[in-house]
Parts: structure tokens; C-alpha cells; sequence
């Protein structure tokens, strides 16, 4: 018997008023927070959670438990009433869940406080029960796709004979108008349509209201058919406190087998607020204590109870998701079990898929490269690179930003993956940089070592989610080229500058410019073994030598993010490069050799490894002492001079690029050996 055959019945309306009222007493204690859309959804979250979502509280890591995201994370309230009132257990930093509720009562009268688990907007590492961290509208959305394509594929990959079903769960959404008028979620929802990825379930809370006013300020499409000519099936509830139009609605979603489904929910934000429902006012400040007792009234709730939760909610909540859940999951890990014994090799990459690790041996995968004086593009060599790791780590999988022939990404031998053939490795993610990050957050969320790739400079399109991704010390692959003004014909529009040092500024971010295809070879390893950040590589369009590493140190000191290449024990000037740039500082420490001037070259791929090194290391690579100093990369100056000293000369880019070959290009802007020798017998003094 489908769930929208039960009724609903006063206790389920105890409960939906319990989610309401901690909503509303929350916010108000902290004088800050968003009460209106708690106060709206309740009755849906309520229906999906206790009624639909298979999901068991006692192990919110469960690998097969269905997934919740909550979009427009301004409504948090509403999530971290439903984990408090679900049981939902606590998780420590290794993924072990601890025998202690996630966000007990305190940690909701703490809200949006200093180091509470219950911040202004969901944050996964914070909290057990928040699948993703949310808040910038439209990101979940994205998000919600990435998991749904991570679901499809596992179950297309390891699923065998009899074993089907092993990863069968699916992705709830609810979001806001502000998400669905943000291009992420457009870009995403696109995507999703075109994959007809029918364990997607995206309920909208129509509510016509934002900060600003009511949404015919500006808003005034039909979202509707907008979804339906993405590919969507569309599905329609008029009232949000009709729980059994809600679980009809959830019900077909879930028979729905050739695309995913938008629920359009009208709700009236900040419902039982008889002076502040459906006003911009009851969305962004508390509803002042006055307003509170008014709709408790209308409640029928105590007015003066704060946080109460009425005798026999937990209860309810322990007999419907809890006993769900918990039955979904015995019965899962008894197939799982099975599994184990039939298929141990599938089971252990399985296994440590979820423990982030990699397959043993795996880096011998990896290729090494001879010394060549004419070399080969960076992203040549990242594409030789990424196909050997493919072969030894089954689940990476990703794709480009339809640049594929240009990122040399993609996976050969490895099939696309689309709605016919989810189990390949290859996504297409088309012109939708932004959705793309998203949808890769989801997608690493759930396990899979996701990359993405496109041009450097479109990372400025995709910068939100890598700042998530960052936020969420989650490890996404970036792989970025045309790095540089290198570019050279396609002109400023196309030509990077900014974009490494803006990158390089986000906390927790690694970036990485390799020097040559040995570099590249040692950035994929770092990349891979990296658990806790995002990794960009970035990557040049044109040729670079590949240096003997007979004369210079070895490549595998990338992993320190900077290096002294040549063996120079007491220099009178270091020059610092990084990528393109590297073999410019090389060429001239020879000259400069030749006129008995002992000159370190230092390549400095990452910084943010670099950072991680001890004080020690840093100093014998870039000595105080000596402060004759040429810092050279093809990008923004700026920043620069913290290697550079306070005397050093920095050859960098002060404008945007030009149209032209690379050669000119390269000349004009002072990118040459030539230059670095001037600067460099400037700072010599001679």
C-alpha cells in the first residue's frame, strides 16, 4: 500500500506544529535567522520526512540512505527541527557515528551562535543529518544533481545479477523562488532533464515571496513549463498544508521512471502569523514575541511553551523514519553482506570509495616522461596522466564544460555517461560551468573522485561552487587550461590573468601550476591523495620543455608546492617561477652562469602546499638572506611580492592581454629570458 493511502492524522498535525513553533522560538532567541519558510514547508518537510524519505537516523552515513537537501538554506530552522526530532545521530570527523543525538535541544536555542552546530545556513561538516552546506541560492539544486547522477552510476557500475537494487535510493530538493531564479539551478536542472534522472524529486515552495517584496517585483515566468521543456515531469499541490495532496504528489514522483520530477507546492510563508504571513517580513527577522504568541494561538499551542515538543512527537518520528529507515537499512546491509562474499573485489573499491582511500599501488599507474627540450602542452600531458589514473581508480569520473578536445579530459575506452548508459565515465556537462561545479560537489559528496575541467578563465563561472567545495573541505578535481595570456590569439576575453591569484585566495583551496609533464605527472598524485580540499590544476595550452631531471631535482618535490631546481647551495639571486614561466628562469640562470653569477631556480607550483611545509624548509628553499629576487608567471602581479620581498622585481601581468600569436604576446607583455635577465642584473646591481 503506497504511503498516500495512510492518512494523516492529529499527531502528524502535533508534529507539524512542533517543526513550526522550534522554528519560530529559535530564531526569535537569536534575534536573527528566517522563520517564514519553516513556518510555510513544515507540513511538506513533515510528509516527506516521516512518511517518504528512507533514511535511518541511527547511521546517517549509510551508503544507500536517501538523500535530503535543503537549497534555499535560509530556511535551517526547518532542517534542524526535522534532525532533532528525527534522532538523528552524531558523526566525528572520521565518519564514525558516535552514540550521542546530532543537534540536541540546546544546540537549536543556540542557534546561529559561536561554534554551534545549528549555523544561519546548513553546514555539512558541522552537522550529522546536512548532506551538503547551503545557503547561496540554487547551489543545492546543482548539488541534488551531482548526487542523483553518483546514485545512477554506482547503481549502473557495481550493481551484478540479484544485486541490483544495491544503490537504489533517491534525491529530495526542496528550494525557494529566489533558487529558481538563480542560473545555477537553471544550468543544473538543464542538465538533469537531458540525463532523465528520475531519482530526483525537486519540490518547489512557490511561495511569491523575497526580501524585497512579493516575487512580481521581478519575477514572473511560468517555472512550470520552463521545467517541463527542460524534460521534467511536473507535478502540482495548491495548498501547503495539504499533507495528503503532498504524499499523493511524492508517491507518483516516485513511479515516475523516465525523468525527474518538480512537486510546484504553493505555501503561505510564515502560515499562522496573523500580522506577518505572507509578507517580506516574516522571511529574513524574527516575528517579535507578540507575533509569536498570535500564531501559537492559531496553533493551538501553549503561548507562553518555548521549544516545546508535545509528548509522543519523538515518538511518531521514531516510528516512521526511525523504523523505516532502520528496516531499510538491515535489510540492505544483508544484501550488502551477500555482495561482500560474491563480488570481494567490487565490495573493497565499494569500501574505499567511502573511506576516500585509493586502490593500492595505484600510483604506479601514473607515467613518468624523458626529458625533452621541446616538451609538450601541460594539458597534453595532464590528458596522458588522467587516463592512466582512470585505468587504476575506477571511480573517477567526470567531464568537461563541452571543451573536452581542448581539456584533453576525456576518459578513453570509458563511455559517456547518459540516460541510456549511466555506468560511463565520461559526463558532458555542456556550456554550464556553474551547474557543472555544482552538480560536482554532489557528485564527490557522495564519493565518487569527481573532476571538471574547462578554460581558466571560466573558472570565474564555476567560482562559487569551488568556494563551496572549499567551505565543505570536500575534494573536487579542477583540471583548468589555457592558463595564461598564452592564449594568444582569442585576446583578453579568453586570456587569464586574475584568475589564478583570485583562486589561490580562497582559504583551503590547493592550486597548482605545473612547470612540465614530469610536474603534471606529481600534481595528479597529490590531487588524488588530497581528502579535505578542492585541487585546480591549471594547465597551458602551448608546448613547455620537459626538464632532465638528470640535472634538475626530482619532480616529485611538487609535492612540497616550491623547490630549488638546480643545485645552487649559496645563491646571489633566486629567480621563482611557476608553469610556462619556469623555463624562462631556467634559460636564464644559465646566462647568468656564464658570468659566474650562481643563480637558484625555484619552481613554486603551489603555493598553498608550500604554505604546509615546515618554517625550516621554506627558508632553505627561499633563503631571507638573500633578497635579489624575480618572481615570473604569465598572470596578475599582484601578490607577488610576498615572495618577492619588498626589493624584488615581480614580472607579472598589470592589464588584461592581447590579440595576438603567442610569441608577440608573450614579448609584448616582457614574458621572455631576455626580461628575466634585465630584471635579474637589476637587482644585481649591474
Amino acid at each position: 500500500m503506497g504511503e498516500a493511502a495512510h492518512p494523516f492524522t492529529p499527531t502528524d498535525a502535533l508534529c507539524v506544529n512542533t517543526i513550526r513553533t522550534l522554528a519560530m522560538d529559535a530564531v526569535q532567541k537569536a534575534n536573527s535567522g528566517h522563520p517564514g519558510a519553516p513556518m510555510g514547508l513544515a507540513p511538506v518537510a513533515y510528509t516527506l520526512w516521516n512518511r517518504f524519505l528512507t533514511y535511518d537516523p541511527a547511521d546517517p552515513m549509510w551508503p544507500n540512505r536517501d538523500r535530503f537537501v535543503l537549497s534555499n538554506g535560509h530556511a535551517s530552522m526547518l532542517l534542524y527541527s526535522l534532525i532533532h526530532l528525527a534522532g538523528i545521530r552524531n558523526v566525528d570527523h572520521h565518519g564514525k557515528v558516535l552514540d550521542e543525538p546530532s543537534l540536541p535541544m540546546d544546540e537549536l536555542k543556540r542557534f546561529r551562535q559561536l561554534h554551534s552546530k545549528t549555523p544561519g545556513h546548513p553546514e555539512n561538516e558541522l552537522t550529522a543529518g546536512v548532506e551538503t552546506t547551503t545557503g547561496p541560492l540554487g547551489q543545492g539544486i546543482g548539488n541534488a544533481v551531482g548526487m542523483a547522477i553518483a546514485q545512477k552510476w554506482r547503481a549502473a557500475h557495481y550493481g551484478r545479477p540479484g544485486f541490483e537494487a544495491l544503490f537504489d535510493h533517491r534525491v529530495y530538493v526542496i528550494c525557494g523562488d529566489g533558487c529558481m531564479m538563480e542560473g545555477v539551478a537553471s544550468e543544473a536542472a538543464s542538465l538533469a532533464g537531458h540525463l532523465r534522472l528520475n531519482n530526483l524529486c525537486l519540490i518547489y515552495d512557490d511561495n511569491t515571496i523575497t526580501i524585497d517584496g512579493h516575487t512580481d517585483l521581478a519575477f514572473s515566468e511560468d517555472v512550470a513549463a520552463r521545467y517541463a521543456a527542460y524534460g521534467w515531469h511536473i507535478l502540482r499541490v495548491d495548498d501547503g498544508n495539504d499533507t495528503a495532496g503532498m504524499a499523493k504528489a511524492l508517491e507518483t514522483a516516485k513511479a515516475v521512471t523516465d525523468r525527474p520530477t518538480l512537486v510546484v507546492q504553493k505555501t503561505v510563508i510564515g502560515y499562522g502569523a496573523p500580522n506577518k504571513a505572507n509578507t517580506h517580513s516574516a522571511h529574513g527577522e524574527p516575528l517579535g514575541a507578540d507575533e509569536i504568541k498570535l500564531a501559537k494561538k492559531a496553533y493551538g499551542w501553549p503561548e507562553d511553551a518555548q521549544f516545546l515538543v508535545p509528548d509522543g512527537v519523538y515518538d511518531h518520528f521514531k516510528g516512521g523514519i526511525g523504523k523505516r529507515g532502520a528496516d531499510a537499512r538491515a535489510a540492505w546491509q544483508k544484501r550488502y553482506d551477500e555482495y561482500r562474499k560474491t563480488f570481494p573485489e567490487l565490495a573493497a573499491e565499494l569500501d574505499a570509495m567511502e573511506r576516500r582511500e585509493l586502490p593500492a599501488g595505484w600510483e604506479k599507474a601514473v607515467p613518468t616522461f624523458p626529458a625533452d627540450a621541446k616538451g609538450l602542452a601541460t594539458r597534453d600531458s595532464s590528458g596522458q596522466v588522467l587516463n592512466a589514473i582512470a585505468k587504476a581508480v575506477p571511480w573517477v569520473v567526470g567531464g568537461a564544460a563541452d571543451l573536452n578536445p581542448s581539456t584533453k579530459t576525456f576518459l578513453k575506452g570509458e563511455g559517456v555517461f547518459k540516460a541510456g548508459n549511466p555506468g560511463g565515465r565520461n559526463i558532458h556537462f555542456g556550456v554550464r560551468e556553474h551547474g557543472m561545479g555544482a552538480a560536482l560537489n554532489g557528485m564527490v559528496l557522495s564519493k565518487l573522485r569527481g573532476y571538471a575541467s574547462g578554460f581558466l578563465i571560466f573558472s570565474d563561472y564555476g567560482r562559487p561552487s569551488i568556494r563551496l567545495a572549499a567551505v565543505m573541505h570536500v575534494p573536487p578535481l579542477y583540471v583548468f587550461t589555457h592558463d595564461s595570456i598564452g592564449v594568444g590569439e582569442d585576446g583578453p576575453t579568453h586570456q587569464p590573468v586574475e584568475q589564478i591569484m583570485s583562486l589561490r585566495a580562497i582559504p583551503g583551496a590547493v592550486v597548482i601550476r605545473p612547470a612540465d609533464a614530469n610536474e603534471v605527472a606529481e600534481a595528479y598524485k597529490v590531487a588524488l591523495t588530497e581528502k579535505h580540499a578542492p585541487v585546480i590544476l591549471a594547465m597551458t595550452r602551448q608546448a613547455v620543455p620537459t626538464l632532465d631531471r638528470t640535472r634538475f631535482a626530482p619532480a616529485s618535490n611538487l609535492a612540497k608546492g616550491g623547490y630549488a631546481l638546480n643545485d645552487v647551495p649559496s645563491p646571489d639571486i633566486i629567480l621563482i617561477g611557476t608553469g610556462s614561466e619556469v623555463s624562462l628562469c631556467v634559460e636564464a640562470a644559465e646566462k647568468l652562469a656564464a658570468d659566474g653569477v650562481r643563480a637558484r631556480v625555484v619552481s613554486l607550483p603551489s603555493w598553498e602546499l608550500f604554505d604546509r611545509q615546515p618554517p625550516e624548509y621554506r627558508e632553505s628553499v627561499l633563503p631571507a638572506r638573500v633578497t635579489a629576487r624575480v618572481c615570473v608567471e604569465a598572470g596578475a602581479a599582484f601578490g607577488w611580492e610576498r615572495f618577492a620581498g619588498p626589493t624584488g622585481a615581480v614580472i607579472g601581468m598589470r592589464s588584461f592581454g592581447a590579440s595576438a600569436p603567442i610569441k608577440d604576446v608573450y614579448k609584448h607583455f616582457g614574458f621572455t629570458t631576455d626580461a628575466v635577465l634585465t630584471a635579474a642584473r637589476k637587482q644585481l646591481g649591474k
